[in-house]
C-alpha cells in the first residue's frame, strides 16, 4: 500500500506536509510518495530521523495556487505537485492522495484526472464536524455540488454509509437529510423526493434533520446539496470559533475569571483540542475512482498525519469496491423495476 502526499499544497507547505509524512511513517509504517520540489523537500526531511526506505520523493516543477482557476490549473499545470500525485492514483501507483492544496483544483482533479466511478453521477466532498458526544458528523455534500438532483442525494447517502462503516468504524450509521423541519413532507421538491428514495434503501435512515441539531449527534451523516452543506459546515465552524473566543474573553475579563481558567486549564484544553480540525484529518471525495482526501488548507503536521491515516483506512476498507457494488445493485433494481412496469 502507498499513499501519495501533495508536498507543496497548503498554507504551511512544505514543512507541515513533511512533518506529517514523517509522523505517519513512524506511527503507521506506511510507504509514502511525496511530490514537489525535490531540493526543498530533501532539505526539510534531513531534519528528521525516520525509516527513509519508506519514502519516495518525486520531483515536480509547478505548484497550483489558491488564486488559480481550478479546471484551467489542472489542465495547464501538468507538472504540479497536485496533478502528478493525482496521476499516480489514477495509474494505481498510489492508493490514495492527501492534499491540503486548493479545494477547487483537487475536486476538478478528482473528476478529470482520477475519474468518476462508473455509474456515479457526481462525487461528493464529505467534511466532518465535531458533535456533542465527542464524535464526528459527516456532511455530504460539503460544497462540491451546489445544485443537485435526487439521484445525487441518493448516491451521497449510499457512499457515506459505506465510508462511515469501513473508515470510521460506525457499525450502523444514522443517515439523515438536512431540512427546514423534522417532519416527513417538509422541504422543497428535491428534499421531499430524496426522502422517499432514501427511505426505501437498505440504510439506517432517521429522516429529516434541522440545522439546530447538526452538532447534537442525532445523525452520523447529514445528506444535502453542496450549497446547503457548505453553509452548515461554515456555520458550525463559526459557532465553534465564536464560543472559544467568548470563553477566553470571559475568563480574562476579571481576576476571578482568571483563577477559574487556571482551575479549568486541562478541561479547556481538552475542549479546544476536540474542536480542532486537525483531529479529523481531511474530507474524502467519494465517487471518484481512487482515494482522494482533502486536508484543511491550514493543516498542521497532525492533520496531515491523520489524513494519511484516513487514506490507509480507505484503501484497506475496500471502499471503492463497495461503492461499485452499490452501483451494480442499483442498476439491477432499476432494470427489474423497468421490466415490472412493462409487464403491467
Amino acid at each position: 500500500m502507498k499513499i501519495v502526499v501533495d508536498g507543496m499544497g497548503g498554507d504551511n507547505a512544505p514543512k507541515s506536509n513533511v512533518e506529517g509524512v514523517v509522523s505517519a511513517i513512524k506511527e503507521y509504517n506506511v510507504d509514502i510518495i511525496i511530490t514537489g520540489d525535490k531540493d526543498i523537500l530533501e532539505k526539510e526531511f534531513s531534519n528528521y530521523e525516520f525509516d527513509k526506505s519508506k519514502l519516495e520523493i518525486i520531483h515536480t516543477t509547478e505548484v497550483i495556487e489558491n488564486e488559480d482557476k481550478p479546471v484551467k490549473a489542472i489542465r495547464s499545470k501538468k507538472d504540479s505537485s497536485m496533478v502528478v500525485a493525482l496521476q499516480l492514483v489514477k495509474e494505481g501507483k498510489a492508493d490514495a492522495i492527501v492534499s491540503a492544496g486548493s479545494t477547487g483544483a483537487l475536486l476538478a482533479g478528482g473528476l478529470f484526472v482520477v475519474g468518476r466511478i462508473k455509474g456515479i453521477d457526481r462525487p461528493c466532498l464529505c467534511p466532518a464536524i465535531p458533535n456533542v458526544k465527542r464524535g464526528m458528523t459527516l456532511i455530504a455534500d460539503g460544497g462540491a455540488n451546489a445544485d443537485c438532483k435526487v439521484r445525487n442525494l441518493v448516491e451521497f447517502a449510499a457512499m457515506t454509509n459505506i465510508y462511515s462503516k469501513k473508515v470510521l468504524g460506525i457499525e450502523n450509521p444514522k443517515i439523515s437529510l438536512a431540512n427546514i423541519g423534522s417532519e416527513e413532507g417538509k422541504g422543497n421538491e428535491l428534499v421531499k423526493q430524496s426522502y422517499e428514495e432514501i427511505k426505501g434503501m437498505d440504510l439506517n435512515f432517521i429522516g429529516n434533520l434541522e440545522a439546530r441539531d447538526v452538532i447534537n449527534a442525532k445523525a452520523d451523516v447529514i445528506v444535502c446539496d453542496g450549497f446547503t452543506g457548505n453553509i452548515l459546515l461554515k456555520s458550525a465552524e463559526g459557532v465553534a470559533m465564536s464560543v472559544m473566543k467568548l470563553l477566553k474573553e470571559t475568563f480574562l475579563s476579571s481576576t476571578k475569571g482568571k483563577l477559574g481558567a487556571m482551575l479549568l486549564k486541562n478541561d479547556l484544553k481538552e475542549l479546544k483540542d476536540f474542536m480542532d480540525y486537525s483531529e479529523y484529518g481531511g474530507a474524502p471525495l467519494l465517487g471518484v475512482n481512487g482515494g482522494v482526501i482533502k486536508a484543511h488548507g491550514s493543516s498542521n503536521s497532525k492533520a496531515i498525519k491523520n489524513a494519511i491515516n484516513q487514506g490507509i483506512k480507505f484503501a484497506k476498507g475496500n471502499v471503492l469496491k463497495d461503492i461499485e457494488n452499490f452501483v451494480q445493485e442499483s442498476k439491477e433494481k432499476e432494470e427489474a423495476k423497468k421490466i415490472k412496469n412493462e409487464e403491467k
